[in-house]
């Protein structure tokens, strides 16, 4: 994708999107488990401070690691395949910046309902449950935050939280609006502007979320044991 961007030619062969398409839909369901395991586990360092190295104990972080990248490896070769198997003869040109599903749906000359409604239920699996679990996380969250008596405290629980909620939102925001209704006006129109936010932003700020805000967690859950009295 890079290399287009940058080079004269624009072309990719019909193995090369194969590829790209089958990395991309596991990278980017694994991504939307990976938001949600950080949600929780944020979570556990507010709500329960005390138990949170015997609740995120490594063997519990190495099962949900699996779990993530098991959950986008299935995702990818249920619908990569299913989305492959798709007449393109009349159709060369390929509307987006990356070879993804609701391009290639687009582009193609056949009937794709059955592809739409797999691709709707995987988005309600994956994107909207987890979108509900995190914000349930978030709400136990705040809920946690006000019982905190120093504004330092609060500001600090905030502050660990921030990086999380835009990527949150630049994520499930535009993939939501892309995936839920692969055929709608505003998708086709928008799609492209929209792939650039979870294909390119959205990765570049992850080091924030996986590395950089890490060591605030474990500073603010000692913080909030003084805090809380506990």
């Amino acid at each position: 994708m890079l290399v287009h961007f940058w080079g004269p030619e624009k072309t990719i062969s019909y193995t090369g999107c194969a590829i790209q398409l089958y990395v991309f839909l596991w990278l980017g369901a694994t991504e939307c488990i990976l938001l949600v395991i950080m949600a929780v586990d944020r979570c556990v360092a507010v709500c329960h401070p005390l138990q949170y190295t015997t609740i995120m104990h490594p063997k519990l972080c190495l099962q949900l690691a699996i779990l993530a990248w098991g959950t986008g490896l299935i995702q990818s070769l249920i619908q990569s395949p299913a989305t492959l198997r798709l007449p393109f003869c009349s159709h060369q040109r390929v509307d987006d910046i990356v070879c993804e599903v609701p391009a290639l749906i687009q582009v193609s000359s056949a009937d794709t309902i059955y592809n739409e409604i797999q691709m709707s239920i995987a988005s309600i699996i994956l994107l909207v449950l987890p979108l509900i679990i995190i914000l349930c996380s978030y709400i136990a969250i705040a809920k946690a935050v006000l019982r905190i008596k120093l504004t330092s405290g609060k500001k600090k629980a905030f502050g660990t939280c921030t990086s999380h909620l835009l990527v949150v939102s630049l994520f499930y925001g535009t993939v939501t609006a892309v995936y839920l209704q692969p055929k709608s006006r505003y998708a086709h129109e928008q799609g492209k502007f929209l792939t650039l936010f979870y294909t390119v932003v959205t990765p570049t700020l992850n080091p924030l979320i996986y590395t950089l805000r890490n060591k605030e967690i474990g500073n603010f859950a000692s913080v909030l044991n003084i805090n809380t009295g506990l």
